[in-house]
């Protein structure tokens, strides 16, 4: 169906000719006094249907997030905070290998301003934004905003409102203030449900595998007979075992809760993509994974365990409570590492995952126990504790440690410094994994292992078979293989030492023209229109003009797929000349080459204005990615074509434009 309506998507662009500038949202403002001297500016885009912009806070390398500017502040008005925006949706990207922070439908933005002029009549302000569909369009927009007079304040404010924003001026600035704010959408999304449901079986996982830990497992059975010998009746011992486990849920979801209500969803998220806290978080696990391996036991004071322990013989509701309590708090040294990892997973997600993912995790370790003292038999099936749980804690040890240095990873690739590169990444990666699937198949010991095992389970074999599987897998990346499985975790094919793998050069090409780079997949590329011509002339070939972007998905998606194969990518390295022109580039231009379009009538400050600019005076369109074939005094050779999956149609396109130059 998607591609179904992508291809349709496609086709009415071809049957417009690229006639139309595409527009998806509409804008209007409102201005909100809440003092003599302080308003709230409200900007709100009503956002065509599968169309998403981004948020401000959107992560580095992903989407262009919004960007706010106000002009003419000094010495006129003060802004006060930062522009406060509606709730956003989050959804995971594999072309960027980052998180998109997004809205759709409808988004607010609100900045508050304190008036230091009292002369002053209105205030300007502009967005620059991205917005995305099956194309990504770089657009921007100009507020102005009515200043009303200077009154005396009254208890009910009026609000007044500007530009082609409605309101009601008998409302008070209260009401007003609350509905700009409350802007939860009608029904949940359903990128927000996805999210949710994965950090809730995520967490399931976490709670099951925190189950068959030492010290959890063997005290299901223990437990159970506890309530079941010392309740009058069958139905009282299930009561009891049942407000046992509800105990277990709460107690934990109240955790979560805490979370969520110290921490803001904005903070969270500003704090998942920092630096420092991707360094922390990489100590912390490794910290985490030794404790697991045998090191050092992570436990909490042991007074803690003796005070709580003592309420829980006090019996009834309370006592079993803190029974509860006492299992969390006893159990630390097992939970704990895998508590923190979800807590802070699941808190860089915002809102309510945090809850959530407490929810899940305390589920899974709540229901052995109300199931057992339901059906009481079942505990003569339960496996035997032994030296296989251990395996598992082990196990989880390793896990631990290999994401570890993902945090590492996130840390070297925001700054940038090239310290722990793809190859270095994916041979850290390689060594612990190996060195799982040693310790599974019984080559070594480790220090809580009770004995070598002369021979091992079926169910460990298995899984040595599936880590050692594994290992080998990631080996080819040494020398460049995609490892399309780990996508996203390990650093970019492109942040290597060598982009083409180890022994081969040919990605590392220094004979290249003047004003010249290596492009996707090894293409000869130019980023200037005027230098791109003037080595097309030199050459005398034809032009593959492209309109592109460092943040379009499709972009990366038609290079990835399309340009790649086998038919096409010779074409691109020796038939034609590449010109490259980024429409989403925030580079400012010398103030001589600075001016205002006389298309559009905005001023062109940036590389990416100037760009945008070129395709919509001269091809009507201002959506990337479109490609155009030129002849070398910079003459359309074929009509432009936009994003496809069709490499055949694309193929006929390319060949087609340059016969006719030829």
């Amino acid at each position: 169906m998607k591609k179904l309506l992508f291809s349709l998507f496609t086709f009415l662009a071809f049957a417009n000719g690229f006639s139309q500038i595409i527009n998806p949202v509409k804008w209007s403002s409102k201005i909100e006094k809440l003092s003599d001297i302080e308003f709230n500016l409200v900007m709100e885009g009503k956002i065509e249907d599968e169309w998403h912009v981004y948020s401000q806070f959107t992560p580095a390398d992903g989407p262009i997030p919004a960007e706010f500017k106000f002009k003419d502040a000094k010495g006129n008005y003060e802004l006060i905070g930062k522009v406060k925006e509606s709730p956003y949706k989050k959804q995971y990207n594999d072309v960027f290998e980052v998180d998109e922070y997004y809205f759709e439908k409808k988004v607010t933005f609100t900045q508050k301003v304190k008036i230091t002029n009292p002369k002053l009549t209105s205030i300007k302000a502009s967005i620059d934004y991205q917005v995305c569909k099956e194309v990504c369009i770089n657009q921007d927009y100009t507020f102005t905003f009515a200043l009303p007079k200077i009154e005396v304040a009254t208890t009910d404010t009026p609000v007044v409102t500007t530009d082609t924003a409605k309101a009601d001026t008998t409302k008070s600035v209260k009401e007003e203030t609350k509905k700009v704010v409350e802007t939860t959408p009608s029904s949940e999304p359903k990128e927000e449900e996805k999210g949710l449901w994965t950090i809730f079986f995520l967490a399931f996982l976490g709670g099951f595998a925190a189950l068959l830990m030492p010290c959890i497992f063997p005290m299901i059975p223990m437990t159970v007979s506890f309530f079941t010998k010392q309740s009058k009746s069958k139905a009282e011992g299930v009561r009891n075992a049942i407000i046992y486990g509800l105990s277990i849920i709460v107690i934990y979801v109240i955790l979560g809760s805490l979370i969520t209500a110290i921490f803001g969803a904005e903070a969270l998220n500003e704090l998942s993509t920092s630096v420092w806290f991707n360094l922390i978080f990489f100590l912390l696990l490794v910290v985490f994974a030794l404790s697991f391996l045998g090191a050092f036991e992570i436990v909490l004071p042991s007074s803690w365990a003796t005070k709580i322990d003592s309420q829980a013989d006090k019996g009834g509701i309370l006592g079993i409570v803190f029974m509860a309590l006492a299992l969390a708090v006893v159990s630390f040294s097992c939970t704990g590492p895998i508590v923190g990892t979800l807590l802070v997973e699941s808190a860089s997600k915002g809102g309510i995952a945090p809850i959530v993912g407490m929810f899940g995790f305390s589920l899974a370790i709540a229901l052995p126990f109300m199931l057992f003292a339901m059906f009481p038999g079942w505990l003569n099936s339960m496996p035997k504790s032994g030296g296989w749980l251990n395996t598992v804690k082990v196990s989880l040890g390793f896990l631990e440690l290999a994401f570890a240095f993902k945090f590492l990873s996130n840390a070297d690739l925001v700054l940038q410094k090239h310290w722990l590169e793809r190859e270095l990444f994916i041979a850290i990666w390689i060594a612990i994994f190996g060195a799982w699937a040693l310790y599974l198949f019984g080559k070594y010991m480790l220090p809580h292992d009770y004995e070598r095992a002369d021979k091992i389970g079926v169910g460990r074999l298995i899984m040595a078979v599936l880590v050692t599987t594994f290992t080998f897998y990631m080996i080819p990346g040494l020398w460049g293989a995609p490892l399309k499985i780990l996508s996203g975790l390990t650093p970019p094919i492109n942040y290597a030492e060598s982009i083409s793998g180890f022994g081969n050069h040919s990605g590392n090409k220094t004979d290249l023209p003047e004003h010249a780079h290596l492009g996707p997949h090894g293409i000869v590329a130019f980023e200037d229109y005027e230098h791109g011509l003037a080595y097309a002339k030199q050459v005398n070939k034809p032009v593959l003009l492209d309109f592109t972007g460092d943040a379009c998905a499709n972009c990366r998606k038609m290079e990835d797929n399309v340009w790649s194969d086998a038919s096409i990518l010779p074409i691109l390295k020796e038939k034609v000349v590449l010109i490259s022109l980024y429409c989403d580039r925030k580079i400012e231009l010398p103030k001589e080459q600075q001016y205002v379009s006389k298309t559009t009538g905005k001023e062109v400050v940036t590389i990416g204005n100037k760009w945008t600019d070129f395709q919509i005076t001269r091809y009507k369109s201002n959506s990337q990615p479109l490609y155009v074939i030129l002849d070398t005094n910079g003459n359309d050779l074929s009509k432009p074509i936009a994003f496809t999956f069709d490499k055949q149609e694309y193929l006929t396109w390319l060949k087609d434009g340059i016969s006719k130059f030829n």
